[in-house]
């Protein structure tokens, strides 16, 4: 959320994430359960350039990031 509008790399997000030792093949599952939690349109796919979030997006991450924080 915090690259909101930007295009990230596989490499970026993996980074982002904590987690540059995973392969390429684990951010893209990443990406499908993303999308599958955040619903279809959530992601972007910008062809050989990598992701962005949309902006439809924001209010269901955000939304679904206070409901983790309420259980801590």
């Amino acid at each position: 959320m915090t690259n909101m509008g930007r295009i990230l790399s596989r490499t970026s997000l993996l980074q982002s994430a904590g987690m540059e030792t995973m392969s390429e093949r684990r951010c893209d599952a990443s990406l499908v359960t993303l999308r599958r939690v955040l619903g279809p349109e959530s992601i972007i796919t910008v062809r050989r350039r990598g992701w962005m979030l949309s902006e439809n997006a924001l209010v269901t991450a955000m939304t679904l990031l206070a409901a983790v924080a309420d259980k801590l």
